[in-house]
């Protein structure tokens, strides 16, 4: 059974390397007319990588969503969400920690403690119901509050949006995460991380068409979201204004049309 296993996952990562290899070699081209900015040199092999998420979004990922949203039911999904945020909020009490923020360290491992206890292991969000505020942290974050610069937009596989501090934010995330790390059991471990993935796209489900409707270039409108947003949150909502305009890089506005897509 184990090498049955073992041959299957190896399959499945050559079909991927296969698609992927299809995909960035195939001309992804940038729309006439459509400004080009310093924070994305590689453009072109950006909106390829998009093409090709969408296509295992579209083949893959949102059918097994939408099998999960049908079979599971709503309050089951909440509990599994709130499982996986109370282990997040582990991480995020160390990246708390780490850029000088004691307060929100201190709130976010009481989180931990009250959902894991009253919460019966994270299953019912007792801290929200008690007023405890919850945070959004990560080693991306965390890097840009030490000043490193954040580098050029990327757009991973599988993964996103990102840029070149977040894609090494990353790297550390995976490097201290407990559902990763510690549990010894490979098909275990897989069908947990799975779980997450399809748990997070059954989050934003609704809001693909929404997507599709708001921009007219959808790879430039995810870009400057992403990088507005991670703006944002590095200066906890309030970001200073942008004075320089090699900063500024003339990405648009799209605040309005991210709380729509939220």
């Amino acid at each position: 059974m184990n090498t049955f296993q073992t041959s299957c996952s190896l399959k499945i990562q050559r079909l991927g390397l296969v698609l992927l290899t299809l995909c960035l070699v195939s001309c992804a081209s940038i729309p006439e007319g459509q400004v080009r900015i310093k924070k994305d040199p590689w453009e072109e092999t950006n909106r390829a990588v998009l093409i090709f998420n969408d296509n295992l979004d579209d083949y893959l990922i949102r059918p097994l969503t939408k099998v999960y949203e049908f079979v599971v039911p709503s309050p089951a999904r909440t509990a599994i969400r709130n499982v996986f945020s109370n282990v997040g909020d582990v991480y995020n009490s160390v990246n708390n920690l780490l850029q000088g923020k004691p307060k929100a360290a201190v709130d976010d491992l009481v989180r931990v403690f009250v959902n894991t206890t009253i919460g019966l292991g994270g299953i019912w969000d007792a801290a929200s119901a008690a007023g405890v505020e919850k945070h959004s942290e990560d080693f991306g974050q965390t890097f840009g509050v030490w000043g490193i610069p954040d580098g050029p937009y990327m757009m991973l596989p599988l993964l996103g949006p990102s840029t070149v501090r977040d894609t090494a934010g990353w790297f550390f995330d995976i490097q201290t995460d407990i559902l990763i790390k510690q549990i010894d059991n490979i098909p275990l471990r897989n069908s947990t991380t799975g779980l997450r993935i399809i748990d997070q796209r059954a989050k934003y489900l609704g809001s693909s068409d929404i997507l599709e409707s708001a921009a007219f270039d959808k790879y430039s409108f995810i870009r400057d979201a992403y990088l507005q947003r991670r703006r944002s949150k590095l200066y906890d909502g309030n970001p200073p204004p942008l004075v320089d305009e090699e900063e500024n890089d003339n990405v648009p506005d799209y605040s309005s049309e991210q709380k729509r897509i939220r």
